[in-house]
């Protein structure tokens, strides 16, 4: 942590700091009789009416009194992983939002309000890049009462935890009556190492449009109607992997797996450099046998193919299982993305 007890504590954040990552020690209660302290890391994000308001990179907002305050200071922004490839927030806001498009999408200033007949909170949110073009109030009615006209719940998706994401946003947004639903991470590697997996890809077909097989199994809607496959073919250059119901290991066929629903199913969007992963599920009777490396394997070879050379892909943050698949392939945590909604 930044401070030592050996050292002389200071505060030497003001309210001119908002906007800024800043490490603080305040005094806490605790049962024993010497003083307790807890140190917070996050985004400056408010200082108003004695309290101070932090967002942690995991997007939880933190409210501090500022009485009991010991110590705060600027600090730099937090280090790129270096385990995977350079890369910005601005630029894989952007890769990640053409991989998954809108049927329907609309400018509110440098915003984008997107929809798609309620498939995927991604697909019918806004994403708020740049200066909506009116205040922030006014941009939220706007914005509840263009969902509203489709039926649809209004969401805001947001990102906290890299440089240049928005945790002053979030804080915004709980200001005005906003609460966070769901979080994810988003995550990248170097792509080779991922093509280099140690799998069997016999069994993985590759197409470049979803099949009734595929569909069967994909987990996220109940009819897939066309607003749906929109979205699925979305992106700049699409792959949807296969691996056939009765494949349960090497040497298994690369058909269709006739009415039954695939064993493992993968989606990838090649964009430049860029491969990202989506919708690897596998039929809990098939899962621990390799099919989601065997399909990842498979998809990021393609990738290579083609000109990428990084991968990104998000996952759930409750998603225990996946998250330790990806840990293994060499995915690290780049920021956070959470999707806002009124309370």
């Amino acid at each position: 942590m930044e401070f030592t007890m050996g050292g002389r504590l200071e505060v030497r954040i003001t309210p001119a700091d908002v906007g800024k990552r800043v490490s603080v020690r305040r005094r806490s209660t605790g049962g024993g009789s010497g003083a307790e302290f807890t140190d917070t890391v996050g985004v400056l994000t408010s200082w108003n009416d004695g309290v101070v308001a932090i967002t942690r990179k995991s997007g939880e907002s933190v409210r501090i009194l500022e009485s009991s305050l010991v110590a705060g200071k600027v600090v730099p922004a937090a280090p790129a992983r270096r385990r995977g490839p350079a890369a910005s927030f601005a630029e894989l806001a952007a890769v990640t939002a053409r991989a998954w498009q809108p049927v329907e999408s609309e400018p509110l200033g440098a915003w984008r309000l997107r929809a798609a007949g309620g498939f995927t909170r991604r697909a019918n949110s806004v994403l708020p890049l740049g200066d909506p073009g009116l205040p922030l109030g006014e941009a939220f009615e706007r914005i509840e009462q263009w969902y509203g006209e489709r039926g649809l719940p209004p969401y805001i998706q947001t990102a906290t935890g890299a440089e240049g994401t928005q945790e002053t946003l979030c804080a915004e947004l709980e200001r005005h009556g906003w609460r966070r639903e769901v979080s994810a991470e988003v995550r990248i590697a170097a792509l080779a190492p991922v093509g280099d997996l140690d799998a069997d890809v016999s069994a993985v077909r590759l197409t470049r449009e979803p099949d009734a097989a595929w569909l069967s199994r994909y987990q996220r809607f109940s009819t897939p109607g066309p607003h749906v496959l929109r979205v699925l073919g979305s992106g700049p250059s699409v792959w949807f992997a296969t691996v056939a119901g009765e494949a349960s290991g090497a040497g298994a066929g690369a058909g269709s797996g006739g009415g039954e629903p695939p064993a493992a199913i993968g989606r990838c969007v090649v964009d430049g450099r860029w491969a990202g992963f989506m919708a690897v599920e596998v039929a809990p009777e098939h899962r621990r046998r390799g099919l989601a490396t065997a399909v990842m394997a498979a998809l990021a070879r393609r990738a290579l193919d083609e000109g990428a050379s990084a991968a990104w892909l998000q996952v759930e943050e409750d998603n225990e299982g996946a998250r330790a698949l990806y840990d293994g392939m060499g995915f690290a945590p780049h920021h956070r993305y959470h999707h806002f909604r009124p309370a």
